[in-house]
């Protein structure tokens, strides 16, 4: 992690302008067409969840104004992302949970699987990780959204992109699925949003 200095950096003024907004977030949503990623998933009997959970952080590490992070009005560059996906329960609730991020995927999997276990058999919200260095990922695979919005508590310090994913719809042989990103806008815009898609459409069709 390093301290960007702000008079040198490309984005002082668009930092200094949104940032003095109530709500400095914005968010898109897209159509990304998982056919390759689900069926390599289900011909493989892997997790379809990791499989795209683990895409989507893997673009976002490759991003820089996806690993920027504002920390006591300071902006943060971190080497590295990790994951807070929420995890649904038998009971119909969900947890958060903490998940690093590995660039070998198989290892990824492995201590997601076991996180996601540990939540699952637990209850209550139990917040998963108080670090910055974070992506907030959640679920949504009843809906075909074409929009999303997020609660939000405007007096708590936040710049965490969120990140989330509907339902996988099929239609002429291809499946498809909704994606909603929503990004700080000091930190990231529109381009960057179009880049994680594009990475996320390649990592997917790998």
């Amino acid at each position: 992690m390093r301290k960007i200095t702000l008079e040198d950096w490309v984005r002082k003024e668009h930092f200094n302008f949104f940032s003095q907004f109530e709500e400095p977030f914005f968010g898109l949503t897209f159509t990304i067409d998982c056919t390759i990623a689900y069926d390599r998933a289900k011909n493989t009997g892997s997790s379809f969840f990791l499989s795209y959970l683990y895409r989507a952080l893997k673009a976002a590490n490759q991003i820089e104004n996806f690993r920027y992070r504002i920390i006591d009005r300071e902006v943060y560059l971190f080497n590295v992302i990790n994951a807070t996906p929420t995890v649904g329960r038998p009971d119909g609730t969900f947890g958060f949970s903490y998940v690093d991020y590995y660039e070998d995927e198989n290892k990824f999997v492995t201590k997601a699987k076991e996180v996601i276990e540990v939540v699952k058999q637990s209850t209550g919200l139990k917040p998963a990780s108080s670090g910055q260095n974070v992506i907030h990922f959640s679920a949504i695979p009843w809906v075909d959204f074409t929009s999303l919005s997020h609660a939000r508590n405007y007096k708590f310090e936040d710049s965490c992109p969120k990140i989330s994913f509907g339902k996988v719809t099929e239609n002429d042989g291809r499946r498809t699925m909704p994606v909603s990103v929503h990004v700080h806008h000091g930190l990231a815009d529109g381009f960057h949003v179009g880049i994680f898609a594009d990475k996320f459409q390649q990592l997917m069709d790998d």
